[in-house]
């Protein structure tokens, strides 16, 4: 990876957000609608310089590619528009950001700012827009200068966005790889997936995680192509995006849905930098429990995939829609959980994403979830249900125990769930990995992190379905039920004894040994007391 990239990116990042909060606009609710919005904007200005001067050897050849653009004919720009990727938006010259910055002079800036992003959204809303469950058209941007809520400064924080984005390109990014827009994503949401991130709190899933759940679903296979993935909780796509790169974006169609607003802004993004633009159409904002938009072509079943991924929320009030939800007893065959007098907000949802990605594996699809760990021992409830089915039909044929505080949102243990719906298992591997990772500070509070060694670690242990000490057990279903359906790896470990040969005389050194001990702890327990007990005697009662 390019560091220089990597660090210049980083730091265009730091000076959008600098620019939000001396406009009183850090921590705001709308500061990532900014951020996000205004980073895709340069991203895609510079996708489009690249590209239109790969096709014309003039606009390679000038000083300024934008000036020699503009001063094209129509037909000629049209012309080089129809060879265009469809990746690739179509910009008219004053949709560049040289055009914008040429421009600042002129009064009433942020309306002119505003206009652009606008006119470049309803240009490409055909490709570059994501949609509701009602079919809405989300367009690609939307104002964003009226955050601010003093009119007077508008203009001047237009022309502070524009100015942070004119000293660096994105060019030399584009000969870059999965790992390097990851990385680039990860810094540039970091701040905006927090558990106060609203009522279906966005779980950003950690790239080490997703990347383990990719390769463990994927496997060795290099044929794949046509492949349809899906995730019906996708958030802002970490999972999704994992899974392309194992596959190979080319070979692949991303489907997701969320309810989140939030989310699918990122996902958006995501996909974009991401090589995905043709999976946009298929990035859907609503509720996948109870308005699942992938549907057959028939539209009376659900749309099963060749993968399934998932990191749902693990519990939230959803009791406006539980009885809805109980009316679908083939969807949710293992059952939706009553609504409790109190604690509405605890109701467990993740048994029904459970349920809904089982629903929607093809015959022989494969797919994977993050549960909470303790769901590996449930022993009532529609959590018993749930992992009973999974263990009777064989379609769970892994479960992988994550470190505690690996996730940036919650302090639940997770563990993630591997299933092969075409039951081609006779064992369940399981991996207890809870002591792995290494310790570090994000502010004040204290993560942990797997590294590259210990995800290779666990991806190859896996895969060779092998047994290690203390780490890994391959069992059978059978042994399984005898466990009362404990997927629980630790549960599977034997017990280890130390057998060590004394002599008589070695013995009774060693016993005698205890018992000095024992007697000494004794006396100084006895002082302790009497000590004690002496100052409490001085104690005055007033």
């Amino acid at each position: 990876m390019n560091l220089d990239i990597k660090r210049e990116t980083s730091a265009l990042i730091d000076t959008l957000k600098a620019t939000c909060q001396t406009y009183g606009l850090g921590n705001d609710g709308n500061e990532y609608k900014i951020i996000t919005q205004v980073f895709l904007y340069k991203f895609l200005n510079d996708k489009f310089g690249y590209e239109i001067k790969k096709l014309s050897p003039a606009l390679a050849d000038a000083d300024q590619w934008e000036v020699a653009y503009a001063q094209m004919s129509e037909d000629d720009r049209l012309d080089l528009l129809d060879l265009l990727s469809p990746d690739v938006p179509r910009l008219k010259p004053e949709h560049l950001i040289a055009n914008l910055w040429n421009q600042q002079a002129k009064g009433e800036f942020d309306a002119i700012f505003d206009a652009i992003m606008l006119d470049i959204a309803n240009d490409n809303i055909d490709i570059f827009s994501t949609q509701t469950t009602e079919r809405t058209k989300i367009p690609l941007f939307e104002r964003l200068t009226i955050y601010v809520t003093d009119d007077a400064q508008r203009a001047a924080f237009a022309r502070a966005l524009i100015d942070k984005l004119v000293n660096f390109s994105f060019e030399e990014s584009f000969k870059e790889h999965y790992d390097f827009f990851a990385a680039v994503f990860e810094y540039l949401i970091k701040d905006y997936n927090t558990a106060g991130g609203g009522k279906y709190a966005e779980y950003y899933t950690p790239h080490a995680i997703a990347t383990i759940m990719a390769r463990l679903l994927v496997g060795d296979e290099h044929d794949l192509y046509n492949v349809e993935c899906y995730d019906p909780s996708a958030g802002t796509g970490t999972l999704l995006m994992a899974l392309s790169h194992a596959i190979g974006e080319d070979r692949c169609t991303i489907f997701a849905q969320d309810i989140s607003q939030r989310s699918n802004k990122m996902l958006k993004l995501n996909l974009i930098l991401n090589s995905l633009v043709s999976s946009l159409d298929h990035a859907v904002q609503g509720d996948t429990l109870t308005q699942p938009y992938h549907k057959s072509d028939a539209g009376s079943e659900l749309r099963q995939f060749d993968y399934v991924v998932s990191n749902p929320p693990f519990k939230m009030d959803f009791s406006d829609t539980q009885e809805k939800l109980s009316a679908m007893p083939e969807r949710f065959w293992g059952g939706v959980p009553k609504v409790p007098a109190k604690n509405k907000d605890k109701m467990a949802i993740y048994p029904l994403f459970i349920q809904h990605v089982i629903n929607s594996l093809k015959s022989e699809g494969k797919g994977t979830i993050v549960v909470p760990t303790g769901f590996l021992t449930a022993k009532t409830g529609v959590e018993k249900n749930v992992l009973h089915r999974l263990i009777d039909d064989r379609i769970v044929y892994g479960a992988v125990s994550m470190p505690s505080n690996v996730f940036a949102n919650t302090g639940t243990n997770v563990s993630v769930l591997f299933f092969d719906k075409s039951v081609n298992s006779d064992n369940v591997t399981l991996i207890d990995a809870s002591k792995l990772g290494e310790l570090y500070k994000e502010g004040s509070i204290q993560k942990r992190r797997l590294r590259a060694e210990e995800i290779d670690q666990i991806v190859e242990t896996f895969t060779k379905q092998e047994a290690v000490d203390d780490f890994s057990v391959i069992v059978s279903y059978d042994d399984i039920k005898e466990k009362n359906y404990s997927l629980a790896a630790g549960q599977y470990f034997d017990i280890k004894i130390e057998y060590v040969d004394l002599t008589p005389e070695e013995f009774q050194a060693q016993m005698a040994e205890y018992q000095a001990t024992l007697q000494d702890l004794f006396t100084k327990s006895a002082s302790l007391k009497d000590e004690i007990m002496t100052q409490l005697g001085t104690v005055s009662y007033e």
